[in-house]
């Protein structure tokens, strides 16, 4: 449940507070400064900046059943935190994904704060290795130097490829079947777990490319060029939905999409675009997929990816629709919550890491389309 005993309003120390938030904040840059979602994307920043503790922890959000650190909002935070010019919190947050790597290169569902063990029983995410390459591919670009970056985490790059590029054989085959983001046992493969790691093979290959090693970067973008054309292959004719032939779509097509992989194809937008369509609820934002429960809940990770990636590929018409539809639906504090009740209240806990990162990932892109100079130290 949401609460506003969250915020900080008292100036305590020079630590701990507004001084201290604003400090923070005007050691970077903010998205979206002089556009309706400036203060939304502040808040975003300092909530980010709240849920991380030292050593490049991130608590996924503020209650207490979101109190562990999951790889893929992980990814996200890094992401936003090195596009605003927090360079050093997104490579702590990267250190903290090399600490905890498992020996096969992958990564658990989610992991204790502080720890590399994870919470309970779920079994390992095969879409963490693609997220961590993604992330490190964002930093990297987000940089002063991509190419030291990327050296520094040259173990999570060749770690985390070699893991990608065992689960699709060298893009001979698509991955086996495993859990993605809707934190579901899975005995079919989704495209929740597909598409990331697509990405995240196009990341490697970027990578290995600035670090001038031809043989990996070819290896990586040519099981990167198999699997697309494979998930083209088992998706597109059935409409790009959650399984290859049934589930009907759901918000990982967005993974298909700038910023995550480079060539959206006409299919692939259509299925997004209808996506947008048969997952409204009531209060209008979207459901994680067209087949999740019909409980009237829209939820905010979701609707956020979907912004971010009409920002990114320069639709902003889509990405203001929704970035205004998020705005709308903050709580009274101003953080972005997890979820919308049927009746637009805040629902679920608040803030959320993943919806933060996302929605400062989709005013920045929109400030870069448009040349903006808006954004400020």
């Amino acid at each position: 449940m949401t609460t506003s005993a969250w915020r900080i309003t008292t100036d305590f120390s020079d630590a701990v507070g507004p001084t201290a938030d604003q400090r923070w904040l005007d050691s970077g840059t903010i998205p979206g400064v002089g556009t309706q979602w400036a203060d939304m994307v502040r808040y975003a920043l300092l909530d980010l900046h709240q849920l991380s503790e030292p050593v490049g922890l991130l608590a996924a959000g503020a209650g207490e059943n979101w109190g562990f650190s999951w790889p893929r909002d992980n990814a996200f935070a890094a992401a936003a935190l090195a596009k605003t010019g927090h360079a050093h919190e997104a490579e702590q947050i990267l250190g903290f994904l090399a600490s905890v790597q498992g020996d096969d290169g992958g990564f658990q569902a989610r992991y204790l704060l502080g720890s590399d063990d994870p919470p309970d029983g779920r079994s390992p995410q095969s879409d963490g290795a693609g997220w961590a390459l993604w992330a490190l591919d964002q930093v990297a670009v987000s940089s002063a130097d991509p190419r030291a970056t990327a050296a520094q985490f040259q173990g999570l790059l060749e770690s985390a490829t070699g893991f990608a590029l065992d689960e699709v054989s060298d893009g001979s085959r698509l991955p086996p079947a495993s859990s993605d983001y809707w934190e579901q046992r899975e005995t079919k493969l989704t495209l929740g777990t597909a598409a990331p790691l697509l990405a995240g093979l196009q990341a490697s290959a970027r990578l290995f490319t600035v670090l001038d090693d031809p043989v990996a970067a070819m290896r990586s973008s040519r099981a990167a060029d198999g699997v697309e054309q494979l998930i083209a292959q088992g998706f597109r004719p059935d409409g790009y939905q959650r399984y290859e032939t049934s589930g009907g779509t759901d918000a990982s097509i967005c993974f298909l999409m700038p910023p995550f992989t480079d060539r959206p194809t006409a299919d692939v937008v259509d299925a997004w675009r209808r996506y947008q369509v048969d997952a409204m609820r009531p209060a209008g934002g979207l459901a994680p997929g067209v087949s999740w429960k019909q409980d009237g809940i829209s939820w905010t990770p979701e609707t956020a990816l979907v912004a971010l990636a009409a920002a990114s590929d320069g639709d902003s018409q889509t990405a203001t629709r929704w970035l205004d539809w998020l705005n709308a639906h903050r709580t009274t504090w101003g953080s972005l919550p997890e979820k919308v009740n049927s009746d637009g209240t805040p629902g679920g806990p608040a803030p959320l890491a993943w919806t933060a990162a996302s929605v400062i990932l989709a005013v920045a892109a929109l400030d870069a389309r448009a040349g903006s100079t808006t954004s400020q130290r």
